[in-house]
């Protein structure tokens, strides 16, 4: 580019023109957004070539045309309060900007510069840069005026000479005046870059403007259309990427119908975005993590987040500007990673134990979740790897830890019935991969637990009973007292001494219950089946609420009918199944009986059942009594000793579940004790957060403990608006990455392989309960949707617990995503002869509201009859 006087201003050396990434282009040169351009370039990011219109060359203008003196007069005496005065003289201004002529040396330098970037006739992005753009605390963006598709040495001339006159626009006189700033002290330069024929453009947030997450990059997607930008006016594609990974964690796909751009002379029109764009992502998650790259390579260089435009051409990105992020929310703290699936290669599975607990924890939950299955399973880690664990907050069995302790023992088939019977069928092709374990290390550290366990179980197993009846009584004194604590001190000490022992009990308690003829229901209904077929064997293992036994999974439903009929008061139905919830185990939810009203809206639901649990548990009665008698004509010799087993069976299993409902109230007790604590020491919910040992610490009044608080509460919100994860998770598993793709399986995930799901129009899981029903489909999510679902519906959900049980009255039949044949679903459907197909894994997204499905709950089938 030339450097001879007649491309100089007369009033100084510093030329009209530079090079975009020249070194001299400073802020009071080329104003705040070609300052910006200037260093992006020379920093090696990728920036459309062009050059600068120094404010050199803006002050030639007005001083050789006299302009300057004409703005001088327009300006004297105008109060730029007033909006309606500032727009009058800024219409004057611009008028004297229009009748003036480019000075022949400023047209020579700009029309040689414009010929070096091309031939001449090479289209061009013309844009203001002011040089109080962008001063902290304030943002001029969009007060002057930008020129796309500017072709041939006289149209840029004339689109610099309008962005010049842009600085005079009503808006920005007003904007100046109520900020203090002087006119006078405002210059104007112009950034003359190559358009880029963009077909996909937008802003790219080096932090989520939003939340003030710095870990996450923001970026905003359209679709360009021929030789235009879009510039923002219409709804783009949202797109979250973690700053360390880059990998996309969220992402919202606009339904991108109609896009607005702006033509040449600066106005705007609509265009239609073609069909097959229109539900498309604009960027491919490895676009997206490009772009980010370039985003985190812009922050470095300036040393501030960046609010950066960007254009797609070809598959290459270019940075178009990089303004400071003006305005942000406060900033957000960074949130724990809760992920247990790190660093192994693992089978995880959310079934059984994770149907008890479906919800994200709490921090404080997670705590006690962690001491109940120490005090219960033998083995809990193997080489330091957790039998269970915490993955995004959700619980998950690790069946690895288990299949390898099996195989050491030589039970690898007693476990394979075991898991199929426990936690549901695995997919086609999927196995239980093995831990590298030493077998003799294994066997040595778990027969001397094992042995220490067995003495424990054959001890409590006597006290059994005794407990059971007792434990009611003594569990509510102690939440009644634990409520009642007067002082933080006062409260640990009753938790140290009695409370946190109680728990302790509980669980070995539980621990003897199942571990009473623990294999037996194998055994028997293997036995029954080859001797049976499955539809008998199901139901002669019915009937667990017969011959004055009662299931505790069917007690809160036949509880209430009683209560409707008269036959039960409202003070025992409270007492009994008050602390019974679809989310007992979370201690920062209330239990029913806290909610005053929750009787009331039990007992209306009662009214839109079509038949009752007794009437269907009596047609129950009559079937079973009848696959007895088959059983009895077939099999005389075998009849007497199966029944004895049956027997046997039905009362471990009613002792079973009466354990059971003691922990559930156990976990009544804790959540009393968190919140006695939080309203002691004034920190309320924020204990939630803390875990149980640091709830103890900050009785004491260790105040440090609070300090992670933000982190984990962050987590679990970001945890909770992630749909329910895959029920059986292989090897590594980013909740967030999962959920942002559009194309996750919601049954299986396996870290090695994105294979998809086969497409059927058949859904397929575990028989649970025979019998086939063809109906209209019901999808909920959560217990608490339940009033939609209306009588002789067909109920699809993801997982269901005790809390659902009152809703298995007013539905055909039941299909879920996660279960086995002991789960809550299976039992309770086949205690009341409802079809069930479980452990489907992907039902709730297949099958939709209002599809009429056929379900076969022997076959394990749920077959698709008309959308």
């Amino acid at each position: 580019m030339a450097a001879d006087d007649t491309l100089r201003s007369t009033s100084s050396i510093r030329p009209f023109v530079m090079p975009l990434d020249d070194p001299a282009a400073t802020l009071d040169a080329v104003g705040g957004k070609g300052s910006a351009l200037a260093e992006l370039a020379r920093g090696g990011l990728p920036v459309p070539g062009g050059f600068h219109v120094t404010t050199d060359a803006y002050r030639e203008f007005v001083a050789a045309t006299g302009t300057d003196e004409r703005i001088e007069a327009v300006l004297a005496g105008l109060d730029g309060d007033d909006a309606d005065l500032a727009e009058a003289a800024g219409a004057q201004i611009r008028g004297c900007f229009r009748d003036a002529d480019i000075p022949e040396s400023l047209a020579k330098a700009v029309g040689s510069a414009y010929e070096a970037v091309g031939d001449g006739t090479a289209a061009m992005a013309v844009r203001s840069s002011a040089t109080a753009e962008d001063l902290p605390g304030l943002s001029f963006a969009g007060q002057q005026d930008t020129y796309l598709n500017i072709r041939g040495t006289q149209a840029v001339l004339e689109a610099v000479r309008n962005c010049w006159a842009s600085l005079w626009t009503g808006r920005a006189i007003h904007y100046r005046a109520r900020n203090h700033i002087s006119h006078t002290d405002v210059q104007l330069a112009v950034v003359v870059q190559e358009l880029v024929d963009a077909d996909a453009a937008g802003v790219l947030f080096t932090v989520d403007p939003t939340t003030g997450r710095t870990d996450r990059l923001l970026i905003n997607a359209a679709w360009g259309l021929g030789e235009a930008v879009v510039s923002g006016l219409v709804t783009p594609d949202t797109v979250l990427v973690d700053r360390e990974s880059g990998a996309v964690v969220e992402e919202t796909i606009a339904d991108k119908t109609v896009m607005t751009v702006r033509t040449g002379q600066g106005g705007t029109h609509e265009a239609p975005v073609p069909e097959d764009r229109r539900r498309t992502a604009v960027l491919s998650a490895a676009e997206a993590a490009r772009l980010a790259r370039h985003g985190r390579e812009a922050e470095d260089l300036y040393g501030d987040p960046r609010d950066i435009e960007w254009a797609r051409r070809d598959g290459t990105f270019y940075l178009l500007q990089a303004r400071p992020i003006t305005t942000t929310a406060a900033p957000a703290p960074v949130p724990e990673e809760w992920n247990d699936s790190l660093g192994t290669e693992s089978l995880w599975t959310s079934a059984n134990l994770g149907e008890a607990v479906p919800d994200v924890m709490t921090p404080a939950t997670w705590s006690y979740v962690q001491s109940f299955m120490s005090q219960v399973m033998i083995g809990a880690t193997l080489d330091g790897r957790p039998m269970y664990g915490n993955i995004g907050g959700r619980f998950y069995m690790n069946l690895s830890v288990t299949a390898t302790l099996a195989a050491a023992f030589g039970q690898t088939k007693k476990f394979d019935k075991a898991t199929e019977l426990i936690f549901g069928r695995l997919p086609e092709g999927v196995t239980v991969p093995l831990l590298p374990a030493s077998r003799l290390r294994i066997v040595r550290n778990t027969v001397s637990e094992a042995f220490r366990v067995t003495r424990r179980v054959r001890a409590n197993g006597k006290l059994l009973d005794a407990f059971l009846a007792t434990a009611p009584t003594r569990c509510t004194d102690l939440r009644e007292r634990t409520a009642a604590a007067d002082s933080p001190a006062a409260l640990r000490e009753l938790y140290d001494a009695e409370v946190n022992p109680y728990f302790t009990l509980c669980c070995h308690m539980l621990q003897a219950a199942t571990r009473q003829d623990g294999d037996m229901l194998i055994k028997v209904r293997g036995s029954l089946r080859d001797l049976a077929g499955e539809a008998d064997a199901d139901l002669m293992t019915t009937g667990l609420t017969a011959d004055g036994g009662q299931l505790a999974s069917m007690g809160p439903l036949l509880g209430l009918e009683q209560l409707a009929a008269g036959t039960l008061d409202r003070a025992t139905y409270l007492r009994t199944y008050g602390h019974r919830s679809p989310h007992e185990f979370e201690v920062s939810r209330p239990r029913p009986a806290e909610d005053p009203d929750w009787i009331d809206t039990q007992l209306a639901a009662l009214d839109r059942v079509e038949e009752n649990a007794e009437l269907r548990l009596g047609r129950q009665d009559s079937a079973r009594k009848a696959a007895w008698s088959r059983f009895e004509a077939a099999h005389p010799q075998q009849a007497a000793p199966m029944r004895e087993a049956v027997r046997t069976w039905s009362e471990s299993a009613r002792l079973r579940e009466a354990a059971r409902t003691e922990i559930a109230r156990v976990f009544w007790l804790l959540r009393t004790f968190v919140v006695r604590a939080g309203e002691l020491t004034g920190d309320g919910e924020e204990l939630f957060f803390l875990h149980a040992e640091e709830i103890r610490a900050l009785l004491t009044g260790e105040r440090d403990v609070l300090e992670p608080v933000p982190a984990r509460r962050a987590a679990y919100e970001s945890y909770s608006a992630l749909p329910p994860y895959p029920t059986l998770i292989r090897g590594h598993f980013d909740p967030a990455r999962w959920a942002a793709d559009p194309d996750r399986r919601a049954d299986f995930h396996d870290a090695h392989t994105t294979t998809p799901a086969a497409a059927s129009e058949t859904v397929t899981g575990s028989p649970a309960s025979a019998g086939v029903v063809e109906g209209i489909a019901r999808v909920i999510a959560t217990v608490e949707e339940g009033d939609r679902l209306q009588p002789g519906e067909i109920l699809v959900t993801t997982v269901t617990n005790i809390g659902w049980t009152p809703l298995f009255t007013r539905i055909s039949a039941i299909v879920t995503d996660v279960g086995a044949n002991l789960s809550h679903a299976s039992i309770v459907a086949r205690e009341l002869g409802i079809p069930a197909v479980v452990g489907c894994g992907n039902a709730t997204t297949r099958l939709h509201t209002g599809d009429r499905i056929r379900v076969d709950g022997g076959r394990g089938t749920v077959e698709i009859v008309q959308r």
